[in-house]
């Protein structure tokens, strides 16, 4: 409930920075312009986002016959969570990661890339799929994307403002210059921290979750070890958007960029894990 509370007044203040360029741009009729693009973009994203991902990554949805033994483990798993069973993809890439996407546990989807099954063991998968199957349980896959579609029309609307300072735009109307650029750099980097505690705050708990659906947190804290070291070594094409999604953080994080991971420290997930009592 707390975990919940939260998001949600992460995503007003989301809401609120959405509404507070608009209001820069174009006064009251720019916020209204603002909130109507909001309800657009989330109304597509809710609809369609899991689509969109999944041909991203050119995923390929496997059958029972084809994959008998991951299906048999993800079947199992879905109904020790209470959940229908999700439609199962694979991803042939050789960076070792796994997400999950779907607007609600009916129309769930998991999916693996081909790299994950080459390093984990059948316990360590075990709690990966767990964990996916957490985020869906959470409604962590529709909360992520309604605040990645926000965040984006932020940094949309942002740009637009550089824009119109560009061309002498604001000055019409008294608008002060100074203050459509800070607001213009400082509105997508707001937004970004938000999306980032809810994203951070919402791995540890499918950490948790899903170590109680697979009934012991051991092979999912092993996986995230393995995980980590995996996708240090190979080199990922992933778009920086969708990362969030990803059980592990699949960009080389550096310094600053770390600031920004869209992922908590994976040592820490790890203690928490191993701290866990079941």
């Amino acid at each position: 409930m707390a975990n919940m509370i939260r998001t949600t007044l992460l995503l007003a203040g989301l809401t609120g920075i959405l509404l507070l360029i608009g209001g820069f741009l174009g006064g009251r009729g720019g916020m209204l312009i603002a909130l109507i693009f909001s309800v657009l973009m989330n109304f597509g994203s809710y609809w369609y986002s899991d689509k969109l991902v999944l041909k991203m990554y050119n995923a390929r949805e496997l059958s029972e016959t084809e994959s008998p033994e991951l299906f048999g483990m993800v079947q199992n798993l879905a109904a020790k969570a209470g959940l229908p069973m999700p439609r199962l993809y694979v991803v042939d890439n050789p960076m070792p990661n796994a997400f999950a996407t779907g607007r609600d546990p009916k129309h769930a989807a998991v999916a693996v890339t081909t790299g994950i099954t080459r390093i984990l063991d059948k316990e360590e998968l075990a709690g990966v799929i767990s964990h996916e199957l957490a985020h869906v349980k959470n409604r962590d896959t529709l909360i992520s994307t309604i605040a990645a579609t926000i965040a984006g029309v932020i940094t949309f609307m942002a740009n637009m403002a550089q824009w119109s300072l560009i061309f002498g735009g604001g000055d019409d109307d008294g608008a002060n210059p100074l203050g459509i650029l800070a607001m213009a750099i400082l509105a997508p980097i707001a937004a970004t921290i938000v999306q980032l505690a809810i994203s951070r705050g919402r791995e540890f708990e499918a950490d948790a979750t899903g170590a109680r659906i697979f009934g012991n947190p051991f092979p999912l804290a092993s996986a995230l070890a393995k995980l980590e070291a995996g996708n240090r070594a190979v080199q990922s094409d992933v778009n920086p958007s969708t990362a969030h999604m990803f059980i592990v953080n699949p960009l080389k994080g550096k310094a600053v960029a770390s600031l920004f991971s869209t992922h908590p420290s994976t040592e820490e997930r790890i203690a928490r894990l191993r701290a866990m009592q079941i």
